[in-house]
């Protein structure tokens, strides 16, 4: 892998350098979730505005849906090696690699956006870190709406949830809905509605938006709003790729990632009303008050969770923990 990782780098260094000298830039941007989800909207955002603060010598072209085959665990490595020079990658799926993308899915840590942002921002020095020593730059982080269960029945209590086939993003998921009896599987994005329509999974731990960007009516009838936690999707960017730029085109490439957060974050709210609009209109019923001896039940089952990630992360997993806290004033 470091062999391969060497030479993938010095091959995208030297074609950015060269393609950097012709003032023709063109990136191939990955990304495994639709176009019409508040990632792919984010991320059409930042090529625009890339090419409008470089005069068009730095285009990119996106790629949604895992239309290059790549999916969100393997996006990290292909954009390290310099397979791919830039990605938006859902950061759940990446625990396996490095504990710490595991942070923003860890069960009911936050309440709603104010608290995901503030634990992004707690954790950027931390996440920065880890992209820099794996030969990448992280430009920014868009939020997941809240995740909950997408089933044909509503899911209210540990009982409905028992022997249920349902998937999970990440080992959090998996851990949590086994500890309450479930039978959660782990699947990339891209095989979610392939099993929903074979009968390998019967629900979806997502959120209304993945499920609505997915046309989930056509197999689930029911999503209850447990609020499991707000995950992120991270665009970052190889480093030889970056910095073969000049500095007036990395500066263009900041814009351009500070203006799509913050696009993302402030149309999360909207987002999240539009998003059950469209599932209503199409005959989902959502269930948005969920009782609270079935959160305690989860939210209990979710601390084996955060004993294997502090496990994990060492010392840091609580720095980290312990700051946001002291943010939010706990």
């Amino acid at each position: 892998m470091k062999i391969s990782r060497t030479l993938g780098a010095i091959a995208v260094s030297v074609l950015a350098a060269t393609t950097a000298g012709a003032q023709d830039i063109r990136w191939d941007m990955a990304n495994e979730y639709a176009e019409n989800s508040l990632h792919g909207q984010a991320q059409i955002k930042f090529g625009e505005v890339l090419a409008e603060e470089t005069d068009g010598a730095i285009k990119i072209t996106n790629h949604f849906s895992a239309s290059l085959g790549y999916k969100s665990l393997e996006q990290f490595d292909a954009v390290a090696d310099g397979a791919l020079p830039i990605a938006n990658t859902n950061s759940g799926p990446l625990a396996g690699i490095e504990p710490l993308l595991l942070v923003s899915s860890l069960p009911f840590l936050v309440r709603g956006a104010d608290d995901a942002k503030l634990l992004w921002e707690t954790a950027r020095p931390y996440y920065d870190k880890v992209f820099e020593d794996n030969n990448q730059i992280l430009l920014y982080a868009s939020p997941w709406p809240p995740a909950g269960i997408w089933a044909n029945k509503p899911i209210t209590s540990v009982e409905d949830l028992q022997d249920l086939k349902i998937r999970a993003w990440d080992a959090s998921g998996v851990i949590t809905l086994k500890a309450v009896g479930a039978a959660p599987i782990q699947l990339s994005w891209a095989d979610v509605v392939p099993q929903l329509a074979t009968g390998g999974i019967e629900a979806v731990l997502t959120s209304a938006e993945g499920g609505a960007n997915s046309k989930f009516w056509e197999h689930l009838s029911n999503f209850s709003a447990v609020n499991y936690s707000m995950n992120l999707s991270m665009t970052h960017i190889n480093a030889d790729v970056y910095n073969s730029l000049s500095e007036d085109q990395q500066a263009a490439v900041q814009k351009a990632a500070q203006i799509a957060s913050d696009m993302a974050w402030a149309a999360l709210e909207e987002r999240v009303a539009q998003n059950y609009a469209d599932m209503e209109a199409n005959g989902v019923t959502v269930t948005k008050e969920v009782p609270d001896e079935f959160l305690a039940a989860l939210s209990k089952a979710g601390q084996n969770v955060y004993a294997d990630w502090l496990d994990k992360m060492g010392p840091e997993g609580q720095e980290i923990l312990d700051a946001y806290n002291a943010a939010r004033g706990m």
